[in-house]
């Protein structure tokens, strides 16, 4: 099989990888930080739990959605790939951008900014630098990756393999200490009144956590038997970690008081001290800190692999394609060095607010290609959730992203410029290569 370019690809993924490349991309540092900005919105546990529950719904449709068009669409690139080819190559780019500015380097920023912040307070380690641990855990995913395929695809699987063993084993304990202990769970006995806007405030925080559903996409061109293995890989790492999500969740919102993690970052390690003292906060940080390790290097393996297929079609310069069979090394570079960059000026909420809002969007875009590629090609998906699972997820997204610009309006001041820029660089692009089209 030939992609549009005439190049055979290389099969290195299989169903175990893209597994695990769905689970180490969700499972970073929205699971061990959003619910206490949401129990600050929201005001209590239920509402909270609630709306980790509702997107993780939402983000299962997701990956059914995508499992269609990655069925129709065999290729690298995700939702650059899926836009360029259904929509126009304007929709395509700007996704592309997004990638570029906002959905990878963004959330790798994020990510490692946490990991700093875990890994310091485990080993108690003072004196260095700000933003040095997060920087070097940044050029040590791209290291990871940027030597062979396979090498980094194996390493990442190796950590993604431990942080389940440990999760699982920091979820069965909790589970076991709240049955052996009468004084959880704690139980505030009322709810608070239901808003939706914070509703839908706290479910684009927690959507970020949850967008890594799609990650299989972006090297679906470099996995066997694409049509079957990628959908599946999308759903099953997708139900992995909501189920995680409501579990790690569960224990950190019921077995600590809501005054000591509402509006906190670091509520995980708050509710391990107050579960099981020093010792317990110092094990919990270090299992998020190989949590977040796991996050960066599913990130940067994904990717780059838009990037090169924007180089192949030219919207970006050729010095970022990928040989076959090799890792798109320049455009490896340039992720890791987009990341590091906004390690430098980034704040850990505003960049969780602007991500989650923009990638939101990118996504529902990409899913009602579905919908377009029906009209304009007569191209049904053989699924028997079509068209369910892609009008449930594209009208939820955009219903909920609609109410958090409402609730937070500066927010559309940081994605509409992002769009902008992306619309620029196109015509600049296109202006530039006349091929592009």
């Amino acid at each position: 099989m030939r992609d549009s370019n005439g190049v055979t690809p290389s099969h290195q993924f299989g169903l175990w990888t893209l597994v695990t490349l769905v689970v180490g991309n969700a499972i970073g540092a929205g699971i061990y930080t959003t619910s206490g900005f949401s129990l600050s919105d929201l005001g209590s546990r239920e509402w909270v739990m609630l709306a980790w529950f509702v997107a993780g719904v939402i983000a299962v449709m997701g990956a059914l959605s995508y499992g269609m068009l990655a069925n129709g669409i065999t290729e690298s690139g995700g939702e650059y790939l899926y836009l360029t080819r259904s929509i126009h190559p304007l929709a395509g780019f700007i996704a592309g951008w997004v990638s570029l500015l906002a959905g990878f380097p963004g959330a790798i920023a994020f990510a490692a900014t946490a990991f700093e912040a875990y890994f310091r307070s485990a080993f108690d380690i003072n004196g260095i630098v700000e933003d040095s641990l997060a920087i070097g855990i940044i050029l040590f995913a791209g290291g990871v990756h940027i030597v062979k395929v396979k090498a980094g695809a194996k390493a990442h699987e190796w950590v993604v393999g431990l942080m389940l063993l440990v999760l699982v084993m920091v979820v069965l304990w909790g589970m076991v200490h709240f049955s052996t202990n009468p004084e959880l769970p704690i139980v505030s006995g009322h709810l608070t009144q239901f808003s939706w806007l914070a509703f839908a405030n706290s479910l684009v925080w927690i959507s970020l956590t949850y967008s890594g559903f799609n990650a299989a996409a972006y090297v679906a061109g470099e996995v066997e038997n694409p049509k079957h293995t990628v959908a599946r890989g999308m759903v099953i790492g997708t139900l992995i970690t909501m189920i995680l999500c409501l579990f790690v969740n569960g224990i950190i919102l019921y077995g600590t008081p809501a005054e000591l993690i509402a509006g906190q970052a670091d509520i995980a390690a708050i509710a391990a001290q107050n579960l099981a003292g020093e010792a317990g906060r110092r094990i919990v940080e270090g299992v998020i800190a190989i949590s977040l390790l796991t996050s960066i290097t599913a990130m940067v393996l994904a990717g780059p692999r838009v990037y090169a297929k924007m180089a192949d079609d030219g919207a970006l310069p050729r010095l970022f394609r990928a040989s076959e069979s090799e890792p798109p090394r320049a455009s490896i570079v340039l992720q890791v060095g987009t990341a590091m960059a906004l390690v430098l000026v980034a704040d850990l909420q505003d960049l969780l607010s602007y991500l989650g809002l923009t990638l939101s969007l990118c996504l529902a875009l990409a899913v009602s290609s579905l919908f377009v590629r029906h009209w304009r090609l007569s191209e049904i998906p053989e699924s028997k959730w079509y068209p369910v699972a892609p009008i449930v997820f594209c009208a939820a997204t955009v219903l909920f992203a609609i109410l958090s610009a409402i609730s937070q309006p500066t927010k559309l001041l940081t994605v509409i410029p992002t769009i902008a820029l992306g619309a620029l660089a196109y015509f600049i692009s296109t202006k530039r290569n006349a091929t592009y089209v």
